[in-house]
């Protein structure tokens, strides 16, 4: 994926509400596709650093919560995807770490967390979703969001 889709993919999920009801809908959503698609994920929502949902389904283990948490934390700085950050750090030849200061145990530039952004406030939460490739944790977040917007499959 390019750093131009990827902010493209920003632009276009930017929600006009995010209410704690509609946290649950997204959370249920990658629960449900996840069960379809019998994939092992854990799945956060979080608003204004209030956890609004997790799940964790079978296959998964306590370590997603650590990277849901580190992956969120990388969102929450920067106001871009983690998706988006590991790519444009690696577009720069970095370390993510070292340029920006920050202890891995705290941060992950791994793909999976997506910034939840209200039309006229910015980003006020994310969605995280840990257990698959980066790039598959990436989509199925994207894939909620766009449900929520009204842009689903």
């Amino acid at each position: 994926m390019k750093l131009t889709e990827l902010l493209a993919q920003e632009h276009t999920l930017t929600l006009q509400s995010f209410t704690n009801q509609e946290a649950l809908r997204a959370g249920q959503y990658v629960i449900e596709r996840a069960l379809q698609e019998q994939l092992s994920v854990a799945v956060e929502l979080k608003r204004n650093g209030q956890r609004l949902f997790y799940a964790a389904l079978d296959g998964t283990a306590p370590d997603q919560e650590e990277w849901i948490r580190r992956k969120s934390n990388v969102v929450l700085r920067h106001g871009h995807s983690s998706l988006y950050m590991r790519l444009y750090n690696e577009s720069k030849q970095r370390s993510y770490h070292t340029m920006y200061a920050v202890d891995p145990a705290d941060y992950a530039d791994a793909g999976g967390s997506f910034p939840i952004r209200v039309t006229g406030v910015g980003v006020i939460g994310t969605i995280t979703v840990s257990g698959l490739s980066q790039e598959a944790d990436h989509q199925l977040a994207v894939d909620a969001l766009m449900y929520l917007n009204g842009q689903d499959k």
